[in-house]
């Protein structure tokens, strides 16, 4: 739907502080209250045609108005301003706040007070976000484990961060809460884990006592590439993966017989698994792999 004319320009995309757009005269108290505007937060307004309920960035825009000096956004929603796939619906703004500063409550944010020096400050597209490093670093201290490690793999896959650099910064702050929890997922973190159920997926199986596995293993056979594989026991020739949605597309589909069938010719098994198999029948789901993986070992024994 196009923006009407007879709204000011500056104002038909972002949120945008309702008292500084009346002392500028580019509207009036009466004509926010009316239809057009939708008040996000204490003085802070979108376009209706703007308005997304779930539109993260858009919350984020209109929290950002709202941050006392020092504050910034941080947790979950600086990890997924630099790309990394951590929300779920309807997330709430994680902000972090320095000791002496204060931010109305809201249902919509999520605080923290934390100490924050400087050099733990940035922008990303605009806004004040904690950096790449501190971002990992306060996600890694948040249980479960399972979603303290899938945001410390998503921000490590997007480079955000680097796992050296992470491990030193970490241990560095040996005393700061959730440290041991942080360690536990340092041990765990794989930066080349591709998504979110990957990560839970191998979580799971390392739990279970089914490892070491290998993530993104390259499949040779006679020296030419054949597929890489989410996780795997290369010895053995066993891979698991993780199927998405998008596996069930036509073409996505295609590719994936023959790329099956590349496997099975090099001798390799793979075990499939959906986000139904991982998150609601993980005994059934590591049953299977434990099955699997004897009946490697026996075949490797026989030969």
């Amino acid at each position: 739907m196009s923006v009407p004319a007879r709204v000011p320009g500056r104002l038909a995309v972002l949120p945008f502080r309702g008292g500084r757009a009346v002392s500028e005269g580019l509207l009036t108290w009466t004509m926010l209250r009316g239809p057009a505007w939708v008040r996000l937060l204490p003085d802070v307004y979108v376009h209706r045609d703007a308005y997304r309920a779930d539109d993260h960035r858009m919350w984020c825009e209109a929290v950002s108005l709202r941050l006392p000096p020092g504050a910034v956004l941080a947790g979950r929603s600086a990890a997924w301003l630099y790309g990394a796939d951590v929300l779920t619906r309807d997330a709430p703004v994680a902000v972090l706040l320095p000791a002496a500063t204060r931010l109305r409550p809201h249902p919509r944010l999520r605080v923290v007070r934390s100490p924050l020096p400087e050099r733990d400050r940035t922008r990303v597209g605009g806004l004040p976000v904690t950096t790449g490093l501190r971002s990992a670093f306060d996600l890694g201290r948040q249980g479960p484990v399972a979603e303290a490690l899938v945001a410390v793999d998503a921000l490590l896959r997007r480079r955000v961060v680097q796992l050296p650099v992470l491990r030193a910064y970490a241990a560095d702050r040996p005393g700061w809460p959730g440290a041991p929890l942080l360690r536990e997922v340092l041990a765990l973190a794989e930066p080349l884990s591709e998504s979110p159920m990957e990560t839970r997926l191998r979580l799971l199986l390392l739990d279970a006592g089914l490892g070491p596995l290998v993530a993104q293993h390259e499949v040779r056979a006679g020296g030419r590439f054949v597929a890489r594989v989410d996780l795997a026991w290369p010895a053995l020739r066993l891979a698991v993966e993780y199927d998405g949605d998008h596996h069930r597309e036509r073409a996505h589909f295609r590719r994936d017989v023959a790329r099956l069938n590349a496997l099975r010719a090099a001798g390799w098994v793979v075990l499939r698994f959906t986000a139904d198999d991982v998150l609601r029948r993980p005994d059934a789901t590591v049953a299977l792999v434990r099955q699997a993986l004897a009946e490697r070992r026996a075949t490797a024994a026989d030969h």
